[in-house]
Parts: structure tokens; sequence; C-alpha cells
């Protein structure tokens, strides 16, 4: 496509959109190397996201610019050539979260460095969504989204709890301490393990660097606090079987999810390639499939806008520390960085993205008191 062509083709879609280019708004675009434009109609959300890191443009407000091209549906109107497309084809053509692949995560996020996310997240170090209702910080509520897991798989002194997915084990240890549990965790991050482990001496307290597919054992409770995520559309059957495998008959499972509004199969390109690998947002659908004939689906609770509010405590967090941050950490880290929390900021903003607890048992068992909060 001619240059001229593609500035005239992205300047009317961003139009459609709210946003102007070289426009006063905070939303606004303002472009620095004329490339943007070809780029953007090739490479689509991951041509977007690589222009900003390369400096090709800039605009006051990420997550307003996303809100505003979300709400406009302007992903479904520019779709890319094959680069772009690429993680959709390998998605229907291999096992993105096979085995084999199961600690690419770990490694290329979630082990980039304890001193980043320290100064990111809370103080316990949650990396999930927090619960705003009655917050008016980010301890605060992330705290009180740990408590209302804890109310809500009603959590009794002595039972045993299997987390899939523990991060640092900050569910493990407030658990533990608040409700005289045992917890056993497991995370595909070795960063998360070594620092967790310290946290969690002297309680009953477990974290173990291992696939969620290879734990053995009957527990009270089974659940996971962000890291569907990664188990991939082609893997929530077995992810449920292991629930099943691992869940006592009379127990409680429950699940906390970022959710999509529609069934795929890959996640955004830009996320898969720099932020997390072979992730994707599962649906209502293929969760919903996977549970069936296994499980009651007791309690299903939406509350997306509050991920917005913690991402945005997560950038200024990280926005603040970056004069330390910058002294390990490169200035194209802090562009990628930035875009990857506020573009995810502006996407639950525009609700094309949700975020789910989920709450279920087996036929037989009785109704846990899951309506809390």
């Amino acid at each position: 496509m001619a240059a001229h062509r593609a500035e005239e083709t992205v300047r009317r879609l961003f139009k459609e959109a709210g946003i102007q280019i070289y426009g006063k708004n905070p939303w606004d675009i303002q472009v620095k190397d004329s490339r943007f434009y070809e780029r953007v109609l090739r490479d689509a959300s991951l041509g977007l996201g690589e222009s900003y890191v390369d400096g090709w443009w800039e605009v006051e407000s990420i997550d307003g610019m996303v809100e505003r091209m979300l709400r406009a549906r302007l992903d479904k109107k520019v779709r890319g050539d094959v680069r772009a497309l690429m993680p959709a084809l390998l998605g229907r053509l291999t096992n993105r979260q096979a085995p084999s692949r199961a600690f690419e995560v770990g490694e290329e996020h979630y082990d980039l460095g304890n001193d980043l996310y320290t100064a990111m997240l809370d103080r316990r170090l949650n990396y999930a969504c927090a619960y705003w209702k009655n917050a008016s910080n980010l301890d605060e509520a992330q705290e009180a989204k740990l408590d209302l897991v804890c109310r809500k798989i009603g959590l009794q002194p002595g039972m045993h709890v299997l987390e899939l997915g523990c991060g640092w084990g900050a569910f493990a240890k407030y658990a533990a301490e608040k409700y005289g549990v045992s917890v056993v965790g497991v995370t595909v991050s070795k960063e998360q393990v070594a620092l967790g482990s310290e946290w969690v001496k002297g309680l009953p307290v477990e974290l173990r660097l291992q696939d969620y597919r290879t734990v053995e054992g009957r527990y009270d409770r089974v659940i996971s606090i962000g890291m569907m995520e990664h188990v991939g559309y082609k893997n929530y059957r077995t992810y449920m079987e292991v629930v099943d495998r691992t869940l006592k008959p009379d127990g409680v499972g429950f699940i906390q999810t970022i959710g999509g509004n529609e069934s795929q199969t890959a996640g955004d390109p830009w996320s898969d390639r720099y932020i997390f690998p072979n992730g994707m947002l599962p649906s209502i659908a293929q969760l919903g499939a996977a549970m069936e004939g296994l499980f009651v689906m007791e309690d299903w609770h939406n509350f997306g806008p509050d991920y917005e509010r913690t991402l945005l405590a997560w950038h200024d967090n990280f926005e603040a520390a970056w004069p330390e941050l910058s002294k390990k950490y490169s200035e194209r880290f802090h562009r990628m960085w930035r875009y990857y929390l506020l573009n995810s900021a502006g996407a639950f903003r525009a609700r094309s993205q949700q975020l789910w607890q989920i709450v279920f048992t087996r036929t037989g068992t009785p109704q846990p008191d899951s309506r809390v909060g």
C-alpha cells in the first residue's frame, strides 16, 4: 500500500474511534515516524505496540487511546498480515501450552526480576486483580481480594489447600496466617519460588517449581488466581481433570481469571511476543465446556472494572520506581512495560476484557456460601 494511502486509511480508522493524529486530546496520537501508518495496517496490534516501543509515536494517555480503539472495534477492522496472525495460526496447529513449553512464561516474564515486581505490586506481591469495593489503596484492595477468596471457598482451620499458579505465595501466606490452613502452591517461576519460600518460612506452606499437570494428592480446596490465562484452550479440560483428580469428593474449586467476551485460540500478538508468551484469555463457553460433566458451577462473579484500577495503581508504582529501576532496565523496557500496563487498563475500561471469580463443586455437594463480597 502506498504511503499516502496508508496514512489516509489509518487517519480514517482512528477518526471513527474519536482519535486524531496530531490532535490536542490526551488520547490523540502524535506520529514521529511516517512509517507508522503502513506498519499498523500490516501488523495490526503487533505493529501498534512495537512502533510505540520503537518511539515512532507518542500519546499522553495510552489507556484512553486503547479504550476508544476497542469501543470502535478497530481490532476487528485491522487484522494485519501473516506476521500478526501467526499466534492464532500456531494456536490452531499446535498446543502452545504443552508440558514441554510450560516454563517459558516463567522464564520470560515472571523471572524478569523480583526487584521489578516488588516495586510495582502491593506489599504481599499479588500479581492479579485486586478487589476495590471497600478499599482506598492497593494494599487494602489486594488484602480484600485474598479474604474474599478465602470466604468464598469456605476455608476452615486444618484444611489442606492446593494452589495451581501460586505466584510469590501471597494467597498461601494469607490463608495460612488468617485461616489456619496448610497450602501447597505450584508455579513455573523459579524466582517466585525463591523469594516466596523465604516469606512463608515457619508456616504450613510449601511452594514448588512444578507444572500443574504433574501435581498429585487430595485436597479440601483447589484454587487458581491468575493462572488460567496461561493454560490455553487446548488444555482447559486437562486443567479441570487435574482439579477433579486432586479435589476431595466434598471439596470446593475456585478460579480467578481474566476472561474474554469471545472464544479465541490465541492471545493478542503483541502481548504474546513481548509480555506473556503463549498466553490467551478463556471465554465463558470454553470454561463451561471444560467443566461439563465434572463440576457444578456455583457462582460466577465479574468485577472486571476493578482490574483497570489495579493496573493503574501498578503503573503509578512502576513509574515512581523507574529512577531506581532504570539502573538495571533499559528505556526500551520502560516503554514496553508502560504500554503493557496502560494498554491492559484501556482494555478493561472498554469492557473488552473481564475479571471472573468462579466457584464450583461436584454434583451432590452441599452448596457453599460463595455469594459473599
